[in-house]
């Protein structure tokens, strides 16, 4: 069995964390809104390893999260995961973001998880999974309405959770949703059991051709003149 390291910068949490036989050893992360993902992430990587007590060299595979998210948190993320597995010759594992989000919860049988990671103004990057955490709707970016998702998931109740959930909740939407009394950030901590997945089918990714899953093109507003 294997220590992976996981890795999640995909939003403003920054987040390490490393497991053995998918059971934690050591985590540390921080939510910031300054975004302080280029100073903190290798730092984080340095004390979860020195906490679990061991070497990078022990290391057997990099698990980072793919995206979608902020374009620069998944540059800063994919760019210290892919020069950790050169380095060490180690694979790359790549887990999509929404699903990530949705390991956590538990929600009775016929309910659908829908995470949410706002995109600005009314948009948001979203997927829809059932009860058991399986794919309905593949991942879209979504300009949210009243109406959104009511074709896909009927009658039947529905968690939302992430940083856009706020968005679609003050649209009154006419699905059955329910909310987290919290805003849900993406975290490496719940990136273990689908890492370790993947790690033991070999579903590892090309360390030269890997890129994040951005969804959007990257887009600059000019200057005024």
């Amino acid at each position: 069995m294997a220590y992976i390291l996981h890795l999640d910068t995909t939003t403003k949490n920054c987040s390490v964390a490393l497991a053995f036989k998918g059971s934690l050893c050591a985590q540390k992360q921080l939510l910031s809104e300054h975004f302080s993902h280029s100073e903190k992430l290798h730092v984080f990587i340095q004390d979860v390893l020195l906490e679990a007590g061991i070497d990078s060299d022990q290391l057997q595979a990099i698990a980072i999260s793919k995206g979608p998210g902020s374009y620069t948190g998944l540059r800063i993320g994919v760019a210290a995961a892919k020069g950790l597995c050169f380095a060490l010759d180690i694979p790359l594992i790549a887990v999509n973001t929404l699903e990530l989000m949705v390991q956590p919860h538990t929600v009775a049988p016929g309910t659908f998880l829908i995470p949410m990671l706002d995109a600005r103004r009314m948009e948001v990057y979203t997927a829809v999974f059932d009860s058991n955490k399986n794919w309905v709707e593949e991942t879209n970016a979504m300009v949210l309405t009243e109406a959104s998702f009511l074709d896909i998931v009927g009658d039947q109740s529905c968690l939302v959770v992430g940083d856009g959930a706020a968005k679609f909740r003050n649209l009154n939407p006419k699905i059955k949703a329910n909310f987290t009394e919290q805003v849900h950030y993406p975290s490496a901590k719940e990136m273990f059991v689908l890492a370790l997945e993947r790690f033991e089918k070999g579903a590892f990714e090309s360390l030269a051709y890997f890129e994040p899953f951005y969804l959007k093109d990257f887009q600059i507003t000019p200057l005024k003149k």
